[in-house]
């Protein structure tokens, strides 16, 4: 089970294909506390860390209505969930050349002495017993043995076996496994009768339904737990891909993997984490939503492992400013920082400056939505792209590439496409102040000092305000301002003769594209 102690403020960027964040927020992994623990030795193990195939049968109409008991319901789905053990041989501690015990008298008190430290010495670099850990999962094709459960579950196992109901025991295959969704796929060769569960509609799920949640918590198999949806569509940063079903149904360590039910016993949700500042249940408990886990866990039964679509883009949210300077209706969509060179994008014309407001047809109301809908998207397939762009909107063809292929050629972490420049000629100049920030134009010391990447061009801050917007918006010493309103500036006069003219325009605010280090973003500034 995950445990999320607390949320704390701060802001990136992203790569469509692998969801960014929103500006403004801090990426909660360094908060995120792994509640797996492992017993070495004698003591008692329970993991903790509170899926999906091809999509089954979809019910017409989720029963909403709360029984006067749950028996009937959980004795039909017990037998679907099991208990997942794993097993990690522990790191041995390097062992050095053991040292001769002292030569001393015959009957001396010291012989003694040293021959029982040096027998415990040697007990103790004895190799480790293996770790254990304890989790949850379901069965979700009979017939051939297939059972869900989470990726961190199962992360860096050297065994695995699944427990049923009955406590038979069974070595499990792992099939693949995806971190960026937290789901894993299993497989088991058994004769013993298995019993399966459906995936239901989660979409279908509504704020205050009744849901039933049973798992392994703290090693009591086959615990069965109810509440409602509290809330739907949280990004709680454990992945590029959040959009998880809040719960007040009591989920532990060791529900990590265990299904949540709708009350026609379809799996709605799988249960990954909970907000907790003491570790236990406090009511706020977080899961996969089928509809996301069906298409993964459809993947890795059929490939062993994902296949993503993916649009070659660096992505961030559109603020009001930014829709304002855009003169973009409403502070929607995702805005385009950069494109991978060669990329589906690229190869399409969308450009660094586009808002993507719909993508195969489907509205992308916020910048999160965008990398979801791509990486729903068939690999190879051509898809109609609407970008805003210069005060338009534009349709364009994209043919959706794969996220994983990209990621093995490194293309995600490759730097935008620069046109080659010859080197820094000018001398220093005197820098020119506007929005608060001292500008001038890079020399090749200022290119040394910020680590300007050579053929970059633009206008280098190299002072900012304490008390100014441009402070408030982050940027700092050694940011290099490439655009002003979507035009290219060379020198400080740029920048200063096109904020005027915003001014003039009655904008409330200007759009700047800003370099930090090859890390590109859009950035508005306030003009008031």
């Amino acid at each position: 089970m995950i445990r999320i102690p607390k949320f704390e403020p701060a802001a990136r960027g992203a790569v469509a294909g692998a969801r960014p964040r929103k500006a403004g927020v801090r990426p909660l992994v360094a908060a995120i506390v792994w509640g797996m623990t492992s017993v070495i030795g004698g003591g008692a193990v329970i993991g903790g860390f509170a899926g999906a195939a091809p999509a089954q049968a979809q019910a017409a109409t989720p029963n909403r209505n709360a029984p006067g008991s749950f028996a009937d319901l959980a004795e039909k789905l017990l037998p679907a969930v099991v208990n997942i053990s794993t097993s990690q041989s522990a790191p041995q501690r390097p062992q050095g050349p053991r040292p001769e015990i002292p030569q001393f008298p015959p009957g001396s008190p010291f012989e003694d002495f040293f021959r029982d430290f040096f027998d415990r010495q040697q007990q103790q670099d004895q190799p480790q017993r293996k770790a254990t850990s304890l989790g949850s999962g379901f069965v979700i094709d009979a017939k051939n043995g297939y059972v869900v459960t989470n990726n961190h579950v199962v992360q860096d196992a050297d065994e695995i076996t699944v427990i049923l109901q009955d406590d038979t025991n069974i070595k499990a295959e792992l099939v693949g496994k995806d971190s960026k969704t937290d789901l894993a796929l299993l497989k088991i060769k058994t004769s013993h009768p298995l019993v399966a569960v459906p995936f239901g509609d989660s979409d279908a799920m509504r704020v205050g339904d009744w849901v039933l949640a049973i798992g392994n918590p703290f090693g009591l198999g086959g615990s069965v737990t109810a509440g409602i949806i509290s809330a739907r569509q949280r990004n709680i940063d454990a992945g590029p891909y959040d959009d998880f079903l809040q719960t007040d149904a009591s989920i532990n360590r060791g529900n990590s993997g265990g299904p949540m039910f709708n009350l026609n016993g379809e799996v709605i949700g799988i249960n990954t984490a909970i907000f907790s500042p003491s570790g236990g249940s406090v009511g706020i408990g977080f899961a996969i939503p089928s509809n996301l886990a069906k298409q993964v866990v459809a993947q890795l039964k059929e490939y062993g492992k994902t296949r993503r679509g993916w649009l070659g883009v660096r992505i961030q949210a559109v603020t009001p400013e930014i829709a304002e300077s855009l003169g973009l209706p409403g502070h929607k969509g995702a805005l385009v920082a950069s494109v991978t060179p060669d990329g589906p994008a690229a190869k399409a014309g969308i450009q660094a400056g586009d808002v993507v407001t719909k993508f195969d047809g489907k509205e992308i109301d916020e910048m999160r939505r965008l990398p979801r809908v791509v990486a729903e998207t068939s690999i190879d397939r051509a898809v109609p792209v609407e970008v805003w762009r210069k005060g338009k909107a534009q349709t364009m063809q994209v043919k959706v590439g794969e996220l994983e292929a990209a990621e093995e050629q490194g293309l995600l972490t490759a730097n935008p496409d620069e046109k080659q420049q010859p080197k820094d000629k000018a001398p220093a100049q005197k820098p020119t102040e506007s929005l608060g920030m001292k500008l001038t134009g890079i020399t090749p010391e200022l290119r040394q000092q910020f680590e300007i990447k050579p053929d970059l061009k633009g206008v280098v801050v190299t002072e900012v305000a304490g008390n100014s917007t441009a402070a408030e918006k982050g940027l700092r010493a050694g940011d290099v301002i490439l655009e002003v309103g979507q035009e290219e500036v060379r020198k400080p006069e740029d920048v200063t003769a096109k904020v005027q003219k915003a001014k003039e325009q009655s904008k409330k605010s200007v759009l700047l594209l800003v370099d930090r280090k090859g890390d590109l973003r859009f950035v508005a500034i306030p003009l008031s």
